[in-house]
């Protein structure tokens, strides 16, 4: 029977990055940016133009390339998209050593 450890929910934790739920946040948004632009059927140049970015740096958002976008920046994208953003901020539980970031699309009928 093969070992294997079961994943915290973040993979950049399991693999030791520093700032892994700041990645992991960004991650998730980016795979937001991406759904919602595939399901508006976008070109890669209306969204440069929509996101005010070179072509090229559509094409990285798009294949996970995220070294060049902040969380304030794909939180920008994502309100060109007309979506609204809630930050919400409250104490970790008790039986937690440490805080996280949370990413959650609501949807509206």
């Amino acid at each position: 029977m093969p070992d294997y450890t079961v994943s915290s929910g973040n993979i950049f934790a399991d693999l030791g990055f520093i700032n892994a739920e700041e990645k992991l946040a960004k991650v998730k948004l980016a795979s937001l940016i991406f759904d919602l632009i595939d399901e508006r059927q976008l070109a890669d140049s209306d969204v440069a133009m929509i996101f005010k970015i070179d072509p090229l740096q559509v094409m990285d958002l798009k294949n996970g390339r995220l070294q060049g976008f902040s969380l304030e920046k794909l939180l920008f994208f994502l309100v060109a998209l007309g979506q609204t953003i809630e930050i919400s901020v409250s104490p970790k539980p008790e039986t937690v050593s440490s805080g996280k970031i949370q990413v959650i699309r609501q949807s509206y009928a």
